[in-house]
């Protein structure tokens, strides 16, 4: 069966990709954490009360209404805007 020039690079991927799977495969995963270490890990990242103060604020997505609120209370805006992906990644 002969192959075209175009086919090849098609070709020479698949035989590539192929010949990594058993590699794949084969590789040993270490064991997770046991039910003590997990414990103390959630402990560890899990926020506690005083971490979280932030979330108290009554935030609004309303720039106006922002405004009318500060306005009454005298008191200044804390804009918080960003461009893009929340993540930072893209």
């Amino acid at each position: 069966m002969p192959y075209s020039a175009k086919s090849l690079p098609a070709l020479i991927m698949t035989i590539t990709l192929l010949t990594m799977v058993p590699g794949i495969a084969q590789t040993e995963s270490q064991p997770g954490p046991t039910s003590d270490q997990f414990d103390k890990l959630r402990t560890l990242i899990k926020p506690h009360a005083d971490e979280d103060k932030w979330a108290e604020i009554p935030w609004t997505a309303n720039l106006w209404e922002a405004r009318q609120r500060a306005a009454a209370l005298g008191k200044p805006i804390l804009l918080w805007e960003m461009d893009g992906n929340p993540l930072g990644c893209g």
